[in-house]
């Protein structure tokens, strides 16, 4: 299933930007970065499961903000790319690493 996760952290304290950094990495470990605080993740129930405790145990509930967006297996009719950005698909485009 795709999953769309995005998060707002607060930097009113320093421990903010230890937690964006933090949220931001899990979110690699699954997925890919599509803008600064949105990720793309490609990934089963169990994945789900573990990936959303995660970052659940990361943020701040009083001050930041955490989104998730199921969109299923059949999100590529969900999705529309228009812009600036090349939108790869990393899940059917070849990749050099």
């Amino acid at each position: 299933m795709m999953v769309l996760v995005t998060y707002d952290v607060s930097f009113a304290n320093e421990d903010g930007k230890k937690r964006l950094r933090h949220l931001a990495n899990v979110c690699l470990d699954y997925g890919i970065r599509v803008q600064y605080s949105v990720f793309e993740c490609e990934i089963n129930s169990a994945q789900w499961l573990v990936f959303k405790e995660k970052l659940l145990s990361i943020y701040d509930s009083d001050v930041d903000s955490l989104r998730f967006y199921k969109l299923g297996k059949n999100w590529k009719n969900k999705v529309e790319h228009h812009g600036a950005k090349v939108a790869l698909d990393i899940f059917r485009d070849n990749l050099i690493l």
